[in-house]
């Protein structure tokens, strides 16, 4: 798989992308990344990708130029199965999408900037635009290490315990129960006991049962529908 990001900051997003999962995921040739910096694309002699907005709302805007010619020689090298667009009112990102995304070759993310971007590259160069929540962030760098981290870690292989991706919160719309390790008694505070009874069935019947408790205290919101 190719993650292709495109970035006026690539700096804030190159050690997120050299580290831990996805580092281990590039050295094992399951993922490639490619970082563009915008002001490489654009013909403005000071490296501008902004400009002001028609109608003297306040902020800047990205320019559509030098996106559109980011876009265009990346679709050259190859086919991109999705071009992402950051920005606090796309669609809600979830395990959902990282699971279609990961199974994908090639995909492409734009970073938002600014006040936004100049709206004909929304209407003509994206193909999904993509919110992590209700909130405006400086840019969409975070956002992006974001997405590259969930949709990589659950590639088959890039993990160790491939089994562990599988059980993480939101695989099965339910969030992931409750965890311990050892020591089995800590100032007094116990394991519980199913967990160290070696039985497996009454195990997973626990934690199915813990699953659901927590995801309707703590996320009412995903058990509407089941």
């Amino acid at each position: 798989m190719r993650i292709d990001i495109i970035t006026v900051l690539p700096e804030m997003i190159e050690g997120a992308l050299h580290t831990s999962i996805l580092k281990r995921a590039q050295e094992k040739g399951l993922v490639e990344f490619g970082l563009h910096n915008l002001r490489d694309y654009t013909l403005d002699k000071h490296k501008r990708v902004d400009d002001y907005p028609f109608g003297g709302e306040a902020g800047m805007v990205m320019q559509i130029e030098p996106i559109d010619r980011v876009i265009t020689f990346l679709k050259e090298q190859r086919h991109y199965d999705e071009v992402i667009f950051t920005t606090p009112d796309g669609e809600q990102f979830s395990q959902a999408s990282a699971n279609e995304l990961s199974l994908m070759q090639n995909i492409t993310i734009l970073c938002g900037h600014y006040k936004g971007v100049d709206y004909r590259v929304r209407e003509h160069l994206i193909t999904r635009e993509i919110s992590i929540g209700d909130f405006v962030l400086t840019g969409g760098e975070l956002v992006a290490a974001m997405i590259a981290d969930a949709v990589v870690r659950v590639i088959p292989g890039a993990i160790g315990d491939e089994q562990s991706a599988l059980s993480d919160s939101f695989q099965d719309g339910l969030l992931a129960p409750p965890v311990y390790t050892r020591p089995a008694v800590y100032k007094g505070w116990k394991v519980p006991e199913v967990l160290l009874s070696g039985h497996e069935r009454k195990i997973e019947e626990w934690r199915l049962n813990q699953s659901v408790e927590r995801t309707k205290r703590l996320r009412p919101d995903l058990t509407r529908n089941r």
